[in-house]
C-alpha cells in the first residue's frame, strides 16, 4: 500500500499561476512534494474577461497561444514537477448575483477545466491521483467530482471570506467544499479550527519558509539606505504596504514616536499609503519594491523589525510569513498579537495596541544580545517546507490506515 506523500502522482491547483513573480506557499509545497512524488501543477484557466482586458500582456498571449494549439501546454519544471496551462477558457462569472445561475455555470466551468487536465494526465500517465486545492473556491470546487482522485485535499492559507470578491460566493460554497474533502490542511491553528467546523480530518500542518537567501548572508552598503548619525536606529517593515493588512496610523504613531530613528518601508504602496501622513514625515523612508533575492540585505540593514498588523476578517487568521524571514536573520521583531502570533510569543515581541508598539520597540532596541539573535534563528529555521509537508504526509497516511479498515 502506498504510504503518505512518497511515489505517489499529485495534481496542485490554486490561485496563483507558476508564472507568477512573487513566491507562495503552493508553488514551495510543489517543489517539496516533487522530491518524493511527480507533481502536476495546474495554472488558472484562463476566463474571458481576463483574456480581453489583457491580451496585450505576454502572459495571456502565451495562454491564448495554448487554446489555440499554437503552443505546447505542458511545461517540465525540473525532475518530477510540471507546469500545465489548460487549453481552454471559462466563462467569467462572478459578477452573477443569483447562487442558482452562477453555481450551474461553476459547473460546467469546472468541466472544461478537468477535461483539460485529464489530457496531461493521460500523457505523464498518471494515476491514482491526490488532489491537492490551494484555496481554489470556484474553479476547484467540482474538480473532485469530475477528476475522482484518490485523495482530495483542501490547503487554507488565508481567510479567502474577509475579501469581497470570494465572499459573495464563497461564504455558501468554502464551507461545503472544506466538508467534501478528505483531508483539510491549514497554514494556521485558527485556520485548522475554522476547517474543522465542516471537515473533522482539519490539521494545522505549520508553516515553510524558503531560508535559502537567508543563511551565510554578509551586510553589503546599499546605497538607497539614509545615512545614520548620532546613533539613529532603523525601525522597517519589509513587504506589500496594503492598508488593508497594515495599520496605517500605527505606522505614523511610530514615526513620530521615533522621529531620531529612521522608519524604513520596503515594498510596493496602495493608493491609501501613497496618500498617507506617512509621506510627510522627514524620518519615514519609502524604499518601494526590491528584488527578492535582496530583501536579506534589507533585514540585515534594520535594527527593528516590525509587522503592525491591522485585525480584520482578512488578517486575524493568516500567518506572516515574514516574521520567520525577520528571525531567521536574528532580527528582534515587534508584531501585531494574534492567536497565530502566539507561537512565536518567547521570540516576537506581541503588542496589542500602537502604544505597545512604542514600549517594544524601545524595550526591543535595549534587549537585543547575540544569545537572542541565535535564539530567534534557530526557532526561524524549524518552519521549514519539509517539515510541512513532512507533516501532511503523516495525516495523509493516517488517513489511508482508517479508510482500509
Amino acid at each position: 500500500m502506498q504510504k503518505g506523500l512518497h511515489n505517489r502522482d499529485i495534481i496542485i491547483i490554486g490561485q496563483q499561476p507558476w508564472d507568477t513573480e512573487i513566491g507562495s506557499n503552493c508553488k514551495d509545497i510543489a517543489i517539496e512534494l516533487s522530491k518524493n512524488n511527480r507533481v502536476l501543477y495546474v495554472n488558472s484557466p484562463l476566463d474571458r474577461i481576463t483574456r480581453f482586458r489583457g491580451k496585450a500582456d505576454p502572459k495571456i498571449q502565451k495562454r491564448i497561444s495554448v487554446i489555440k494549439g499554437e503552443t505546447e501546454g505542458l511545461i517540465e519544471v525540473k525532475e518530477n514537477l510540471w507546469n500545465y496551462y489548460p487549453d481552454c477558457i471559462l466563462e467569467s462569472i462572478n459578477w452573477i448575483n443569483n447562487h442558482f445561475a452562477f453555481n450551474f455555470l461553476n459547473k460546467i466551468n469546472n468541466r472544461r477545466s478537468a477535461i483539460s487536465i485529464t489530457k496531461a494526465l493521460k500523457k505523464l500517465k498518471f494515476s491514482d491521483v491526490i488532489l491537492f486545492n490551494d484555496n481554489e473556491m470556484f474553479k476547484g470546487f467540482f474538480l473532485k467530482d469530475f477528476l475522482q482522485p484518490a485523495i482530495s485535499i483542501y490547503y487554507s492559507r488565508d481567510y479567502m471570506l474577509g475579501v469581497d470578491y470570494w465572499k459573495k460566493h464563497g461564504s455558501g460554497l468554502e464551507p461545503k467544499l472544506i466538508a467534501k474533502s478528505d483531508i483539510c490542511f491549514a497554514n494556521s491553528q485558527y485556520l485548522a479550527d475554522y476547517c474543522s467546523k465542516y471537515n473533522p480530518n482539519s490539521y494545522n500542518v505549520g508553516q515553510g519558509c524558503d531560508f535559502s537567501n537567508f543563511t551565510d548572508i554578509e551586510s553589503v552598503e546599499l546605497s538607497n539606505l539614509p545615512k545614520k548619525d548620532n546613533g539613529e536606529k532603523n525601525i522597517g517593515y519589509v513587504g506589500s504596504l496594503n492598508s488593508e493588512r497594515l495599520d496605517i496610523d500605527v505606522l505614523i504613531l511610530i514615526a513620530k514616536s521615533f522621529s531620531n530613528h529612521n522608519i524604513l518601508l520596503i515594498g510596493p504602496e496602495d493608493e491609501n499609503f501613497k496618500n498617507s501622513e506617512l509621506h510627510q514625515l522627514s524620518n519615514v523612508y519609502f524604499l518601494g519594491a526590491q528584488p527578492v533575492d535582496t530583501l536579506p540585505q534589507y533585514i540585515l540593514a534594520i535594527d527593528v523589525c516590525i509587522n503592525p498588523q491591522m485585525i480584520n476578517e482578512i488578517t486575524v487568521g493568516n500567518y506572516p510569513r515574514k516574521i520567520d524571514e525577520y528571525l531567521a536573520l536574528g532580527k528582534p521583531t515587534v508584531a501585531t498579537s494574534t492567536k497565530t502570533m502566539q507561537l512565536f510569543k518567547d521570540f516576537v515581541y506581541l503588542a496589542n495596541d500602537a502604544a505597545d508598539y512604542v514600549k517594544l520597540i524601545n524595550i526591543a532596541l535595549a534587549e537585543d544580545s547575540d544569545a537572542l539573535r541565535q535564539d530567534r534563528i534557530q526557532f526561524a529555521m524549524l518552519h521549514t517546507w519539509q517539515n510541512s509537508v513532512k507533516e501532511m504526509s503523516l495525516h495523509v497516511e493516517n488517513y489511508e490506515k482508517l479508510k482500509s479498515n
